[in-house]
């Protein structure tokens, strides 16, 4: 397998994991709407330098000219992901079964969405492995 397929995957998962602990050690005491807006300003800050670290002579004005609804909406889908770890963290889930528990119920939604909305084949191995999650979850719920 190439670095090129490593690599990303590699970012997601360490990405993950520094995600979920700020999101366990995110204070008690503080609304998570006031903690995501201070992660957005160090998120948009950092984008921007990067995409001048990456894109020497960039313009990034004309390239948000290329922008469509997809990165509008987006942004609310991070808020929602983010929020919603905070308080699935402030309700009481564990660090070791609330991503796993998403992630599982996740991965279905996607899969169906695959099939249905961009046709994508769905094997038996992928329905095994739909059943193999459901009963994963069973056994996490006991």
């Amino acid at each position: 397998m190439s670095s090129s397929l490593i690599w990303p995957i590699v970012l997601i998962v360490l990405s993950n994991v520094i995600y979920n602990i700020c999101s366990k050690e995110t204070p008690s005491g503080i609304n998570p709407f006031a903690a995501l807006s201070v992660t957005y300003i160090v998120g948009a800050f950092f984008s921007i330098v990067l995409y001048f670290l990456l894109n020497r002579g960039g313009n990034l004005l004309h390239e948000y000219r290329n922008l469509n609804w997809s990165s509008f909406i987006l942004g609310l889908a991070v808020v929602g992901l983010e929020a919603g770890s905070i308080y699935m963290y402030k309700a009481g889930w564990n660090v070791s079964s609330g991503q796993l528990v998403y992630s599982v119920i996740l991965a279905v939604c996607l899969i169906l969405i695959g099939v249905f909305a961009y046709h994508e084949s769905i094997s038996m191995t992928k329905i095994i492995g739909i059943l193999v999650c459901m009963f994963g979850l069973f056994l996490i719920s006991k």
